[in-house]
């Protein structure tokens, strides 16, 4: 009788990612089996900034529903909102995420959203990383033969493989709670 390793009888999970932004919104979907990650696709929905805002939302909606429908990802990693010094570009963001969070919610898909230092932290091991470090890893991480371009693509696929490594962990944080709950 054939034996086969833990990694292969461990069910695959598929994760979608997304960097959002009003211009360009990234996505990258990642198979996950057991601790092994490998790419299915990545790409980036660019909007015209002459285009009106509500038909450029739609946009980001209508082509990542499109991503949903051909990959069927279970669970999706988001970027949160970074507020920095320009609050008219962390609103356009904001409202790019919202786009995507509503199509991941015409599925019903799990929701985890990480802040740039923690998909940073989880892929690269810092919270300072650049742009390149992150690409780098996840181009090792993926075993894929390029980097991930453009630099969005590759940040929703660093959202993917953290929303992959970090999911494990917060399963077994809620377990714990909810048994120290039952202790009482």
């Amino acid at each position: 009788m054939p034996t086969t390793s833990p990694d292969n009888q461990a069910r695959a999970h598929i994760f979608l990612g997304i960097d959002p932004g009003l211009a360009n919104t990234g996505w990258g979907v990642i198979e996950q089996r057991g601790s092994a990650y490998r790419c299915l696709a990545y790409g980036c929905i660019s909007t015209p900034a002459h285009t009106d805002t509500a038909t450029r939302l739609k946009t980001i909606h209508d082509e990542l529903c499109c991503v949903i429908e051909k990959f069927h990802p279970g669970e999706l990693g988001i970027e949160t909102v970074y507020f920095g010094a320009n609050s008219k570009s962390a609103f356009a963001t904001g409202q790019a995420r919202g786009a995507a969070l509503v199509a991941a919610a015409g599925e019903g898909m799990a929701v985890g959203e990480y802040s740039p230092l923690q998909i940073k932290q989880a892929v690269v091991g810092t919270g300072g990383a650049t742009k390149e470090q992150v690409q780098y890893m996840v181009r090792a991480i993926l075993t894929l033969d390029h980097l991930p371009r453009p630099d969005h693509a590759s940040d929703a696929l660093a959202a993917a493989l953290c929303h992959g490594s970090l999911r494990g962990m917060q399963a077994l944080e809620r377990a714990v709670a909810g048994k120290e709950r039952r202790d009482r």
